[in-house]
């Protein structure tokens, strides 16, 4: 199907959810999901996550369907929007991910001796003990994964300082959790 046809297919399904809802939905779902789940699992390389941006859209597209009627561009609309979400998808994972990586690396000790729960609490009250120019940049790193030109923007201070900053409280965060192994050893 050509993409204008799919385009005008997308945005009768939309218009048909701002008059009846669940129904239209369902019809936007069966026209779009083989390929909205095709193009996220291209981006997440995990199938449930996937599925969970297929899902995150689409439940945008049910609260405002005007979005995609409105549109000039229906279905790449459509697909920028899964694409946000595999994105944001992904970013999470990745934060998880160097949350752990963090910690396993600053505290030399891995997600199988400590709980994930215990191993997120040390590191935020270690983040917690460090004085905010110094917290502020690893925060809006890691969890709001931000650029340090965009870290230093933000804080008003030069990218360089913004990165500078980033890694003195990483090393002074590796000096705070190594003295947390040792109360774990003895587990």
């Amino acid at each position: 199907m050509p993409p204008t046809e799919l385009s005008d297919r997308v945005r009768l399904q939309a218009r048909r959810i701002i008059e009846s809802r669940s129904a239209a939905l369902s019809g936007l779902y069966d026209l779009t999901a083989v390929r909205l789940f095709r193009y996220a699992s291209s981006i997440t390389r995990h199938a449930q996550d996937a599925e969970d941006a297929v899902q995150s859209a689409l439940v945008q597209v049910a609260d405002r369907p005007w979005m995609i009627v409105d549109s000039d561009q229906p279905w790449p609309y459509l697909l920028r929007m899964v694409r946000n979400e595999s994105l944001m998808i992904i970013r999470k994972r990745r934060r998880w991910a160097l949350l752990t990586s963090i910690s396993d690396r600053l505290i030399g000790r891995g997600d199988d001796s400590l709980d994930r729960h215990e191993t997120e609490d040390q590191v935020w009250r270690a983040l917690s003990e460090l004085p905010p120019e110094q917290s502020e940049p690893v925060v809006l790193k890691i969890w709001e994964d931000l650029t340090f030109a965009q870290i230093g923007e933000m804080l008003e201070i030069p990218a360089a300082t913004a990165a500078s900053r980033y890694r003195y409280a990483i090393t002074k965060l590796q000096q705070k959790l190594q003295h947390v192994a040792p109360e774990h050893l003895s587990c």
